[in-house]
């Protein structure tokens, strides 16, 4: 039997990551990449912009021209196809409306948007000038948005201080035409990280045991990639996200202690509990 008929374009899953290059490897489309192979999705990436940085933090940006991102993912629109992609960094309000017109000429709809803002060591990776574009633009065309405590307050206008604000919070990201919004709850403290889902009408809470490490950098990215991953199977967004959960819980359990600062967690893990 032919490798063709073993692995046709139908059979397999085909997820695309439009983000920044990490040089470091432990954030960003190499992150992504990493976690749609352990997944068992074949992983594209279209970038956005490269960056120069390592466990200590973001040395330089240098973002790539809003036709050169817009070409990367109508090339591989026209041929090989997606079946669910992830927005990571964008970095200016042109990539973004190149990205959401890309979104809209190929009608995807299985789209996870990972709301990248700032690195963990202080780095701006979404420009101010853009939320506004970020959120006119491209939430409406998200399945998914999966923001972090931070990302959440900047995104929604309020402060999230406790488990009614961050309800309100989801609610107010839906209202900008998000279908499921995943509020992480790694920012917050307690013997427990409590992410919530919220579909537009119900809540659904996704806990774990915190871990004590530093090892946390592209810990946003490999979640939002392993959801998607999961959408590119075919799950519903709710086990996609449960998916998702357990394996950046393993991915941080067994971090990688690599430089001399926060170190990544480790992609492989997952398939080796």
């Amino acid at each position: 039997m032919s490798t063709e008929s073993l692995h046709s374009r139908s059979s397999v899953p085909r997820a695309l990551t439009i983000a920044g290059s990490d040089s470091g490897g432990g954030a960003g489309i190499q992150a992504d990449v990493k976690t749609f192979q352990e997944l068992g999705a074949f992983g594209m990436s279209a970038i956005t912009a490269v960056t120069a940085q390592n466990t200590i933090g973001v040395q330089a940006v240098y973002p790539l021209s809003p036709e050169a991102v817009h070409e990367q993912i109508r090339s591989i629109g026209q041929d090989i196809g997606v079946d669910a992609l992830k927005t990571g960094m964008l970095f200016s309000s042109e990539i973004i409306e190149a990205v959401a017109a890309s979104l809209k000429a190929f009608k995807w709809k299985r789209v996870v948007v990972d709301p990248v803002m700032i690195a963990k060591g202080g780095s701006v990776l979404l420009q101010e000038a853009a939320l506004n574009a970020f959120k006119r633009e491209l939430l409406p065309l998200a399945e998914v948005v999966t923001p972090n405590i931070p990302e959440a307050e900047r995104l929604s206008g309020i402060l999230i201080r406790n488990a009614a604000e961050k309800r309100e919070a989801a609610r107010r990201l839906a209202a900008l035409g998000v279908q499921y919004v995943v509020l992480k709850g790694g920012h917050e403290s307690g013997a427990e990280a409590v992410d919530l889902l919220y579909d537009g009408s119900s809540f659904c809470e996704f806990a774990a045991e915190r871990i004590d490490t530093v090892h946390t950098h592209g810990t946003g990215c490999t979640f939002s990639a392993a959801l998607t991953a999961g959408l590119a199977h075919g799950l519903a967004v709710e086990p996609a996200v449960r998916q998702a959960k357990a394996f950046i819980q393993a991915a941080i359990e067994h971090g990688i202690a690599v430089g001399s600062g926060i170190g990544p967690t480790n992609h492989w893990a997952y398939r080796l509990q």
